[in-house]
């Protein structure tokens, strides 16, 4: 049923949650998962000092946050050396997202992506009325080269990247991603999702050039900065673009507890450099746990570890399924070929072992399921 008062676009659209919450899978099946390993978030936490921060917070929850997160704006600026008329801040990537598409995309408007690249950009689009336009990951990676061609054969207005690329781990380097920038047609914008980037060596990431019109780049500090549920990132573009967010976002849609914790983790930059070491033994041991059952990791730029499971997604979704049943908590992409795979977040090193004593069960229980 629909309800006739809403748009006809509304109308149209499936209510949808782009990704189902293990909170709720833990109460579909009973019980709470051993390991949560399948969000790509940061479980070994975020800076003790963002946390003091956040808690010394509270006592104004009464005062709305500060409309244009000006202090966090004038770090991000400070740190990257841009002027803060180029930052533009908000409710996580999601939420950033969300705001571009309102922006660029009307009713019929082309937007290009990859097939099986992340699912809330798609959502967004689909929200606003645009035609979503896909190419296919050229091996394990989105393919620049691919992407404006379409671009180009349908007119695009946005054409979306992520480096590091979710959820295949995979990534670019700088000049591969500076060569798309450089190939944007006119009338097109670049989205590059750089949620994962901290991960990644520097080598991988272009540098920032806020002059330039083609592209605006996304981050977040719902991963190496472990406060996912904050929500809370930031996008960095040519301040016509940047400021352009001021038209139509919620001006109060970042609370004082998240802008307060953003700008003490962004600050702590020993403690993100302490993350990354731990974030690069887990993914050794997530690599060393899959060849030990005879699967194979591939080469991760991110928070996780794609596993791929050596058949089709119709096995690797039985995997998944007997990891859940037996509390291990992990998701997979769900598109072939990517679907072959399941894709392991780095957890504490408590949640890594019992990854390695229910794998091997798990395995067993797929290949019985499929058999």
């Amino acid at each position: 049923m629909t309800d006739s008062r809403q748009t006809a676009l509304a109308q149209t659209l499936p209510a949808t949650v782009p990704f189902v919450a293990p909170e709720r899978m833990e109460e579909l099946r009973g019980a709470p998962f051993d390991a949560r390993l399948g969000a790509n978030e940061l479980s070994f936490g975020p800076s003790p000092k963002a946390l003091e921060a956040m808690a010394a917070s509270l006592s104004g929850l009464w005062k709305y946050g500060e409309p244009e997160n000006r202090d966090l704006r004038l770090a991000i600026a400070a740190r990257h050396g841009i002027a803060p008329e180029s930052v533009t801040v908000g409710e996580g990537i999601d939420g950033l997202l969300g705001n571009l598409v309102r922006l660029y995309v009307g009713p019929g408007d082309t937007v290009v992506t990859s097939a099986g690249s992340y699912p809330t950009f798609n959502y967004h689009v689909a929200g606003f009325g645009g035609m979503l336009h896909t190419v296919p990951y050229k091996g394990d990676h989105e393919d620049p080269e691919a992407l404006i061609s379409k671009v180009r054969e349908v007119g695009a207005k946005l054409v979306y990247l992520s480096n590091p690329n979710n959820p295949m781990g995979s990534v670019h380097s700088a000049q591969t991603v500076q060569d798309m920038i450089e190939a944007v047609p006119a009338g097109c914008l670049m989205i590059l999702d750089e949620a994962y980037s901290e991960f990644a060596p520097v080598s991988t990431r272009p540098a920032i050039d806020v002059t330039d019109r083609r592209v605006i780049r996304f981050r977040t500090f719902s991963k190496a900065y472990g406060i996912a549920g904050a929500r809370i990132g930031y996008g960095i573009a040519h301040p016509i673009v940047a400021t352009a967010f001021d038209k139509i976002r919620n001006h109060f849609g970042v609370n004082r507890v998240a802008q307060a914790g953003a700008l003490a983790a962004f600050e702590d930059r020993d403690h993100l450099s302490e993350t990354l070491k731990r974030v690069s033994e887990g993914r050794e041991r997530i690599a060393q746990i899959a060849q030990d059952n005879g699967l194979t990791p591939l080469p991760s730029a991110t928070n996780f570890v794609a596993v791929d499971c050596g058949k089709d997604g119709t096995f690797a979704r039985a995997v998944l399924t007997a990891l859940a049943t037996r509390g291990v908590f992990v998701r997979m992409p769900g598109i072939a070929p990517l679907d072959r795979c399941i894709r392991i977040s780095v957890g504490r090193p408590e949640e890594l072992e019992v990854l390695a004593e229910r794998l091997p069960l798990a395995l067993t229980d797929a290949r019985a399921a499929v058999a």
